[in-house]
């Protein structure tokens, strides 16, 4: 006997995860590009993600190079990579208004304008690594990463991660959306991180109801 499959989160009824959803508007457009191994994984966090943010396109596969919607919002936006390569810049921290802000001479992005979007490769490291060196339309987009008080600041407790303290996809882009929009909107860091503290709120939430499945 088949399933029964929740209609939002299309997760069976008793792992259905739609009391964690909550809607969060993003001005900053995300797109997450997510591996096919990914998508009926239990404790990922795309699902709570593209349910719960305003401006989220989920497209799924390994190979994105001759994907048409992807290539289509490419040429819409500016689009900025989280992954963090050995050239990727790190993205800005506004605790000032941005007129008093020295021009940036530590490799941190200073280019963010109202067509920037924000691209998330949703694997493991390893799947990461070959959707990217798959994709040729991926192979020219900038790189950029969180700041170190960020990407150690995980607490993505039901799933094994790499190192310690790792980020999930949700935490990444909750941070990465807050730093890109506090700049775009000249507004202080504090602001755009209270904008999106509910829905990592959820997220601790969600982190506990799959837990609540591990034998005692």
């Amino acid at each position: 006997m088949s399933r029964i499959l929740c209609q939002q989160c299309h997760r069976p009824s008793k792992g259905c995860i739609c009391d964690y959803i909550i809607s969060v508007e993003n001005t900053v457009p995300v797109i997450v590009l997510q591996h096919p191994k990914e998508v009926n994984h239990t404790k990922g966090t795309i699902g709570l993600l593209v349910n719960s943010l305003s401006n989220c396109q989920l497209i799924i596969g390994e190979n994105f190079t001759d994907n048409y919607k992807l290539n289509e919002l490419l040429s819409t936006f500016n689009p900025l990579l989280l992954y963090p390569s050995e050239q990727a810049k790190i993205l800005p921290m506004l605790t000032e208004p941005k007129n008093q802000l020295n021009k940036q001479s530590n490799g941190n992005v200073t280019e963010i304008d109202n067509k920037t979007c924000l691209l998330i490769l949703d694997g493991t490291w390893k799947k990461a690594y070959r959707m990217l060196m798959l994709s040729q339309n991926l192979q020219s987009i900038p790189h950029v990463c969180l700041p170190q008080e960020f990407a150690n600041s995980g607490e993505y407790i039901i799933r094994k991660v790499a190192k310690a303290n790792a980020l999930s996809s949700l935490e990444a882009t909750c941070y990465a959306l807050a730093l890109l929009e506090s700049y775009s909107h000249n507004q202080p860091l504090s602001h755009t991180l209270i904008h999106y503290q509910p829905l990592l709120n959820k997220f601790a939430q969600f982190n506990q109801f799959q837990l609540s499945f591990r034998p005692q």
